[in-house]
């Protein structure tokens, strides 16, 4: 039986030493497997944080079955686009063990060593049979042709893309993309438009501060280059299988993108609810889909859009403020359900906002990322 408040406490001990820690168990990894040194992409810096993070989140889950195994099942099936295999696990299990003993020291005792092997088993079982599985089923990735790519504003493109074997996503999902000059680097899109006939996938890229894949997807992409696309992530942001109810959705940025998608999905199969989209930007000229919008609106009547700025001018049909705040102060919204996608702060906001107006917890969907969402494996 493993001790998992022992394993909370010794994690506690050992992520405090900070990068000391990813840094040590790279090290140990690559020197005694450089093998798996092929799996990870060039630069480390991004990487470290990533260890860390997953490690923390297993941890901290590791009494609580309902959250932790379908957090590994999606970790395994994600980590077949690393190739991972079988083989890997025990390399990187060692590699943990020895950095746990490394910064535990003297509080590193036999019955702990046994608690975080056995911990780390069941961690590799879960991941490994979960990525078999999917592999009976699906691709590790797909390859997909792009097609068009409109730069939107100096920093943000609208790439479409043609899988060359269809990928089946529920809108609301996200997708992992890697470009061919970032190699082993791979980062979350959500795609902007539910699945349609010719299989095409739009996605909305903004160039992330200190990021990789994204300015190589906004200003080095072409029509007619080849870009590789993840499996399908996520459900926190899916259309719930519940009664409907009329939808608020709150976006920021290009949070607008899986927003847009779950319009079009309830455009699909209509059933007489009311959606109200409130879009948030900086700027006027960060409202770039704000025509493709309108337009949508104009074709059913049932869907509005009501668009603001942070700075900048209030005019006769852009709101100044967030979009939380506008929608707040023009409805309740205690019976519909809530959509919140953008950047982290303006999510966090969001949310509590709602909360302290009343709106069930249940009824507000968000999907988590962590980070910069740019991921090698962990």
């Amino acid at each position: 039986m493993v001790d998992a408040a022992r394993l909370k406490w010794s994690w506690g001990e050992v992520a405090g030493y900070g990068d000391q820690v990813p840094l040590f168990f790279y090290s140990t990894l690559f020197l005694e497997h450089p093998e798996t040194r092929e799996m990870f992409p060039i630069s480390m810096a991004a990487q470290r944080d990533r260890l860390v993070t997953a490690l923390g989140r297993i941890v901290s889950d590791v009494d609580n079955v309902d959250e932790l195994v379908p957090f590994l099942q999606q970790l395994g099936r994600d980590h077949r686009k690393f190739a991972v295999l079988d083989g890997h696990y025990p390399a990187v299990g060692s590699a943990l063990l020895a950095t746990l003993e490394h910064f535990l020291g003297g509080d590193w005792t036999p019955d702990l060593a046994a608690d975080w092997e056995a911990a780390y088993g069941i961690v590799a079982q879960v991941m490994s049979e979960a990525a078999n599985d999917s592999a009976k089923e699906s691709p590790a990735w797909w390859e997909a042709e792009v097609v068009a790519h409109e730069r939107r504003t100096i920093d943000l493109a609208v790439l479409r893309v043609a899988p060359h074997e269809r990928l089946a996503y529920v809108p609301g999902q996200s997708l992992t993309i890697e470009h061919p000059n970032r190699p082993r680097m791979w980062r979350q899109y959500s795609p902007a438009n539910a699945p349609r006939e010719d299989g095409t996938i739009d996605f909305h890229v903004r160039m992330a501060d200190a990021g990789q894949v994204s300015p190589a997807l906004v200003e080095l992409t072409q029509p007619g280059d080849t870009l590789c696309i993840g499996p399908p992530m996520g459900t926190g942001l899916c259309l719930p299988d519940t009664p409907p109810r009329h939808v608020l959705m709150l976006a920021g940025g290009t949070g607008l993108a899986p927003l847009k998608a779950i319009a079009e999905q309830i455009a699909a199969d209509y059933d007489g609810r009311q959606v109200y989209l409130y879009w948030g930007a900086r700027h006027h000229r960060d409202l770039y889909d704000l025509p493709a919008l309108r337009d949508f609106a104009g074709r059913h009547d049932w869907f509005h859009i009501v668009p603001s700025v942070a700075e900048g001018e209030q005019t006769q049909t852009v709101h100044k403020g967030n979009p939380v705040g506008i929608a707040l102060r023009q409805a309740r919204w205690l019976e519909c359900d809530v959509f919140v996608c953008g950047p982290p702060g303006m999510v966090a906001t969001s949310v509590s906002a709602l909360a302290h107006a009343g709106v069930p917890e249940r009824q507000i969907h968000r999907e988590e990322f962590n980070g910069t969402g740019e991921e090698a494996p962990a």
